[in-house]
């Protein structure tokens, strides 16, 4: 089956475009057959597509709404620009949506329908700043590829519908639960869910054996404990502010300190919340950027004092969270970095594991630093208790194969 995935933004959508079935999930032999990003839609957008072989297609060119770049990419599919990656829009035989928020409705991947897009409507109030845009993607691609077509929703917050009552309520009273739903929900959840996965993969470890904690770090960050492959405890909260210190979001914090903002800074409750979720954090910190990258080089070639510190205060509220969760699941098997910074920074991933000799931890620091690039594999010594493993994360595969599974109608756990 070839599906065609989709992650709507505000004013971007990210795509690929995957060959999948029983048998490629089972050898790990999916074909990614294209991916791109088109970004600034609503005026002369930007474009990087990917295609077949060595075609790359960058440039620019007006696309009013996200139908347009839709549009756009089904169009160069079948082009010669790409390779003509396939021969008619007709071989897309589904789309694969992520959606950010699912609530306590929707536990799983589903094939959308009319009772389904009213319940992501209903979600909207819980991610007003994505839920919308994730609608607007359905709408855009039932315009262009017709309605007949089958649609899948995959949700971020599904993977951790298994949390128990005791991590996911707040200790506030607990009619503002029943009432609205105020309640840890999670996020990330696809990647901590291949992650893990690909981990079973690779070390011929059954699901219901599985004891691991996984750490997805990029721009936004989460940490997961997962018991008997199932999602315990998770950072992110209501919403993806909680947590670990992220690019631009400021990670746990004293609800208080918004109340003491809004008085001594004269700030609104809006201006705090974009405060807190898009000039804290990394940047925040820094003054900088939110870039890893640029604060890792900050620190070295320059020995920059608030980059390091942001550095540090990254990297140790992240060994907080692997320590908690050793606690909450007595113990664990393997620890797993991903996302873009956990993929890619090995001196991060030393320095988070930098004072966990205790778990039985030893970094091998040449596999450390092999590890980069998308390249999988351990990054503890043989005699380390506690293995540390480097997998890069796969949403969009993880999109694909669950819209395939949904569509056809095969069960699986994964």
């Amino acid at each position: 089956m070839i599906v065609l995935v989709l992650n709507a933004g505000s004013s971007s959508l990210k795509f690929q475009l995957v060959r999948t079935d029983l048998l490629r999930i089972a050898n790990h032999q999916d074909e990614k057959l294209a991916r791109g990003t088109i970004e600034r839609i609503g005026g002369e957008a930007v474009f990087t597509l990917r295609g077949r072989g060595d075609a790359v297609s960058r440039g620019s060119a007006p696309m009013r709404d996200l139908r347009a770049a839709v549009e756009y990419i089904v169009t160069w599919l079948a082009s010669e620009e790409s390779g003509r990656v396939i021969g008619a829009v007709g071989e897309i035989e589904a789309v694969g949506h992520r959606v950010v928020h699912g609530g306590e409705r929707f536990q799983r991947s589903v094939r959308i329908d009319g009772e389904v897009l009213r319940g992501m409507e209903d979600m909207i109030e819980l991610a007003p700043l994505h839920n919308p845009h994730n609608i607007k993607g359905v709408a855009a691609a039932r315009a262009v590829l017709g309605a007949d077509l089958p649609n899948v929703a995959v949700f971020d917050t599904a993977f951790h519908h298994t949390l128990p009552e005791k991590a996911y309520l707040y200790a506030v009273p607990y009619q503002l639960y029943r009432r609205h739903k105020v309640r840890r929900y999670g996020f990330h959840g696809t990647s901590h869910r291949y992650v893990a996965y690909r981990w079973r993969e690779l070390t011929v470890v059954a699901r219901e054996a599985t004891r691991i904690i996984t750490l997805h770090l990029g721009n936004g960050c989460s940490a997961c404990a997962i018991d008997q492959g199932n999602s315990v405890d998770t950072s992110m909260g209501f919403t993806p502010l909680e947590g670990l210190v992220m690019g631009t979001r400021s990670g746990d914090l004293d609800p208080a300190v918004v109340e003491f903002l809004e008085a001594k800074e004269g700030l609104s409750a809006t201006a705090v919340d974009n405060l807190l979720n898009k000039q804290s954090g990394l940047l925040g910190i820094s003054g900088l950027t939110n870039d890893m990258r640029d604060l890792l080089a900050e620190a070295h070639e320059n020995n920059d004092r608030r980059a390091r510190l942001a550095i540090d205060i990254f990297c140790y509220r992240a060994r907080k969270y692997i320590g908690s969760y050793l606690a909450a699941l007595g113990g664990a098997d393997a620890i797993i970095f991903a996302g873009g910074i956990g993929e890619n920074a090995p001196e991060v991933r030393a320095q988070i594991c930098r004072g966990l000799a205790w778990a039985g931890i030893e970094i091998d620091e040449a596999a450390n630093t092999r590890m980069v690039g998308g390249v999988e594999g351990r990054i503890t010594t043989d005699s380390s208790r506690l293995a540390v493993w480097v997998i890069p994360t796969d949403e969009e595969l993880l999109i694909a194969r669950d819209t395939f599974r949904v569509v056809t109608g095969v069960e699986g756990r994964y």
